[in-house]
């Protein structure tokens, strides 16, 4: 019996919330109601005070009427209504005089200091001392109004009440489909479906602008699903070719060893591995990136002595000009690392593609650090320079393996940048070729 009892707690605790529709209908018909037995009330009494005070103003200036008039002792008075109306006149508490309907009956009300309402009664022969005139009237009517009132309300609220739950429900429903039909599409969307859409509205309300909202964040994850499926199919490809050239040159080893180079094989090894080992660092330095919108580690850094130092760097390894006239001085907040990075790859690129020389440039205007890098190669159509911004992206040749290259150098220049708030644009020199630039916030 206790196991029974327990399953049934267990069961009611169990028991799924409200819904939202029930919620909120339950809600406004709450507040109205509440809203609606205050309204009640309030108006009940303020009906029965009207109609009190509208009787107490009639009772007033029927007694100054009869005040006017003079009233002799133990003299007639006449009124209108004797089922709806009465008259005595006190001398003290000593009824003097009185209509017909309350002839012989002692005072029926004694008005206090407060209560009575003082007039100039002119003399009467025969009338000595002040006399009291007490009009009363029949409330019956004033009971019944108020009784119609309430029975009239006491419908009313109830009636309103429904109504207000079925337009609520109603309304909240409608609402609420629109969401659920946006939850079940949202449900059926899976990582292999990305290119469903949630539906949208036409009105421009919360409800509209939530699914609009939701279908861009859709189309941020198709595109992202994209981008990731492109790059591993590249990175793969890109993996294989080096991993296939040692693997082909070691198997040619082993099956011919009496005609194998020891040297030739170990210079390919080491070329192939180095290129691996190349495009492996890029890829982990874009993975980076990737997580770490923000440098981790950030210090002011002298952007002009990075590219004086790479362009050192480049007078000795190369027969081509480096031109640093147009480097001046500049301080930007960032890694020291990944700045090198950066000029590296921009200054590897110009190398591949100059015929004599490259410029570097570093100039400070409006708040913001420029870093360029020119080349008289042959540049970038205009309709490519976007594109070669992009991962693995060859645009001829000259950019292919033969050089070194893994496609990777001007997509780790346009991440590096955005990490330090920068853009990188793509342009045509002056000297007729390609013009790198990277703009920074200026430290």
């Amino acid at each position: 019996m206790a196991d029974r009892f327990r399953g049934l707690r267990t069961a009611a605790r169990r028991r799924p919330p409200a819904g939202i529709r029930a919620r909120v209908t339950a809600t406004a018909v709450a507040v109205v109601g509440i809203a609606s037995v205050l309204a009640a009330f309030a108006m009940v009494s303020f009906v029965g005070r009207s109609l009190t005070a509208q009787g107490a103003d009639q009772a007033t200036v029927r007694a100054e009427q009869i005040a006017d008039d003079g009233v002799r002792d133990g003299g007639p008075i006449v009124v209108a209504d004797p089922e709806e109306q009465f008259v005595q006149v006190l001398r003290g508490s000593t009824v003097v005089a009185s209509s017909a309907n309350v002839a012989g009956l002692p005072a029926l009300a004694i008005p206090g200091p407060d209560d009575a309402v003082g007039v100039r009664i002119p003399t009467v022969a025969g009338v000595d001392g002040p006399r009291t005139v007490v009009v009363g009237l029949n409330i019956d009517d004033v009971d019944d109004a108020r009784h119609l009132i309430a029975l009239a309300l006491l419908v009313a609220v109830p009636v309103l009440l429904v109504v207000v739950g079925l337009v609520t429900w109603r309304m909240v429903g409608r609402t609420l489909r629109l969401v659920e039909a946006m939850r079940e599409e949202v449900e059926r969307i899976s990582s292999t479906e990305l290119d469903r859409r949630v539906p949208t509205p036409l009105r421009d309300d919360e409800v509209g602008r939530l699914a609009r909202t939701m279908n861009r964040m859709l189309d941020r994850l198709e595109r992202g699903q994209e981008r990731q499926r492109r790059f591993i199919s590249d990175a793969s490809h890109e993996l294989r070719s080096p991993v296939a050239a040692i693997r082909q040159h070691a198997e040619v080893a082993v099956e011919h060893p009496d005609t194998t180079n020891l040297e030739e094989l170990a210079g390919v090894v080491l070329a192939e591995d180095t290129r691996l080992q190349g495009l492996v660092d890029d890829l982990l330095l874009l993975a980076r990136l990737g997580e770490n919108l923000r440098p981790t580690r950030s210090e002011e850094v002298d952007l002009d002595d990075v590219v004086l130092a790479e362009a050192g760097r480049l007078r000795g390894t190369t027969p081509l000009a480096v031109d640093t006239r147009g480097v001046s001085t500049a301080r930007i907040v960032g890694r020291r690392a990944d700045l090198e990075r950066i000029v590296r790859n921009l200054t590897e690129n110009a190398l591949h593609h100059a015929r004599a020389r490259i410029w570097l440039g570093v100039g400070t205007s409006d708040g913001t650090v420029a870093l360029t890098v020119d080349d008289d190669g042959p540049g970038i159509p205009s309709a490519d320079r976007e594109r070669a911004l992009e991962r693995f992206v060859r645009l001829d040749g000259a950019r292919g393996r033969a050089t070194g290259g893994t496609g990777l150098g001007l997509s780790i220049v346009r991440e590096v940048a955005l990490a330090h708030g920068g853009v990188v644009v793509l342009g045509r020199s002056s000297q007729g070729g390609l013009r790198a630039e990277v703009r920074f916030p200026a430290s």
